[in-house]
């Protein structure tokens, strides 16, 4: 039985890009770098989600304090650490357990 010199080639052919495919599909670029790819992506998009929701509650409170001036002055003066004339200010220390 003769077996063609084309037959021969095609099927080298078909060999090697079943092997080319397999050797490309494994590697950083295949299907695992893509699902890893996915993956990060995923990641990201949810830590977006979060960073949007901390500028919204962020923005709200800022429009809560330009409505209020009295909360804005308390904050002023909670987080520079400032007193009213007459005003004492306690500091407790943490017990141990």
């Amino acid at each position: 039985m003769k077996v063609s010199l084309w037959k021969v080639g095609f099927g080298a052919l078909f060999l090697a890009c079943v092997g080319y495919g397999f050797v490309e599909l494994r590697g950083a670029d295949g299907v695992s770098g893509l699902v890893e790819k996915r993956r990060e992506v995923r990641e990201l998009e949810q830590e977006n989600q979060q960073l949007h929701k901390l500028i919204e509650a962020q923005k709200a409170r800022i429009e809560r304090l330009r409505g209020n001036p009295e909360e804005q002055e308390l904050e002023i003066r909670k987080r520079l650490k400032l007193m009213k004339q007459g005003e004492k200010s306690f500091i407790l220390q943490e017990q141990k357990k």
